[in-house]
């Protein structure tokens, strides 16, 4: 659709129709009057997965039992949906495993990165990165005694502060809040000038963004399997490793499916060779499964469509907000620049927890992120442009009648 085509609801039903990803949006269950805006908090739930969940419970684990970790190859799949993940990301086979939690793998590999930069004590991050991340940073500072500095910075100026303090340089791609995207390639570049080593958190970036970790040189990373991934609600995590430090460091965390030979069972831990130096205890074969189908959905597609698509999905977005909803509070915080934004866009209201209570009981689900966020991902396998035009509508609504301002909506739920 071209600069000069008016919008309308109509030409956007025909902006679908032409759509190369529209056939994606039939392999996953979508409720009928739903407008999913979520899936970089959780993805919905691909078709192809139940059919593999009744097959991984019922055929493999209930006819096959123990004899299900060869005959069925559950043994490998840590490796085998971490290979798959490294072609969504641009890395080796080798140099991705599908393990543990984020938070679990960002401390093996933010340790890794301390123990090969010896004589550095500073961890550079920004402050408004994922708390995650800031708090395993500092929880690995505390164990290791405190002889290390979390240094959290502005993100806008983080380059400024890299120098020959600096061990690490920690930071998620797109900003958890915002949708800002940092310069993976030149940020990765400048740490490495300066001799520090890069940690990346691809959570939100990863399966709606195309990632080329090996182009630009980028020693760890790690990212989650249940936003863009689809992988189900806490799915397994991965971690990306470049094969030139794996052999330089086996991770704190050194449990049996980490050694060499796990089922020879000796009491003094070998590390495995390669990536395999990164598992820790049993891969959750269930979520395993689940995973896979998500990735392997996600493979399907073309990634620069994705990108394509997902940056048209937010232009639309940030358009209509700014036609229709103008004056009733909302303040853009999502970069308009495409070179800095990822694929979701988020907005301030000062009454932004009660606005997307309402949002959500109209079927517009996206999410809230104190203190005054309301935050919108876009998918691009599922989302339609229709769904951005019917989004904004009910948004308007809102606004238009107050309805956010209902009890019920101010009531604070333990998940926002």
């Amino acid at each position: 659709m071209s600069q000069s085509t008016p919008i309308s609801r109509a030409a956007l039903v025909a902006r679908d129709a032409a759509d190369p990803l529209a056939h994606f949006r039939d392999c996953f269950h979508i409720p009928d009057n739903l407008i999913y805006l979520d899936g970089n908090s959780l993805g919905p739930l691909p078709k192809r997965t139940v059919e593999r969940m009744h097959q991984t419970v019922n055929e493999e684990w209930g006819r096959t039992l123990i004899k299900g970790w060869t005959a069925c190859d559950w043994i490998n799949a840590p490796a085998r949906i971490g290979a798959k993940i490294a072609r969504l990301i641009g890395a080796h086979p080798d140099e991705v495993i599908c393990t543990d939690s984020t938070s679990i793998n960002l401390f093996k590999t933010l340790a890794a990165a301390l123990t090969l930069n010896p004589g550095r004590r500073v961890i550079l991050s920004t402050r408004d990165n994922f708390p995650t991340d800031l708090y395993i940073a500092q929880g690995l500072i505390q164990h290791l005694g405190g002889g290390y500095e979390l240094r959290m910075v502005d993100g806008e100026r983080i380059a400024e502060y890299l120098d020959d303090q600096i061990a690490v340089l920690m930071l998620t791609h797109v900003n958890y809040k915002t949708g800002r995207m940092f310069d993976l390639p030149a940020l990765t570049q400048q740490a490495h000038a300066c001799g520090a080593l890069t940690l990346w958190d691809l959570a939100h970036s990863a399966g709606a963004i195309p990632v080329d970790l090996n182009s630009a040189g980028v020693d760890f990373a790690v990212g989650c399997g249940y936003k863009y991934l689809n992988g189900g609600p806490g799915a397994p995590a991965y971690l990306f490793v470049a094969r030139r430090w794996q052999p330089l460091f086996s991770q704190p965390l050194s449990g049996w499916m980490g050694h060499a030979e796990p089922f020879a069972f000796t009491s003094i831990y070998e590390p495995a060779p390669g990536i395999g130096r990164y598992l820790c205890g049993t891969p959750p074969i269930l979520s395993m499964a689940a995973l896979e189908c998500g990735v392997d959905l996600l493979l399907e597609a073309d990634m620069q469509q994705v990108r394509a698509k997902s940056l048209a999905l937010t232009d639309l977005f940030i358009h209509l907000v700014d036609m229709r909803c103008a004056g009733y509070g909302l303040e853009l915080v999502t970069p308009r620049d495409h070179a800095i934004r990822g694929s979701q866009v988020s907005f301030r209201h000062p009454q932004g927890y009660a606005l997307m209570q309402a949002l959500i009981a109209a079927n517009v689900i996206g999410d809230f992120r104190a203190p005054d966020i309301v935050r919108f991902g876009f998918a691009p396998l599922y989302l339609r442009f229709v769904d951005v035009w019917d989004a904004v509508d009910r948004l308007l609504h809102i606004l238009e009648s107050r309805a956010w301002d209902r009890e019920e909506f101010h009531r604070l739920k333990p998940v926002t």
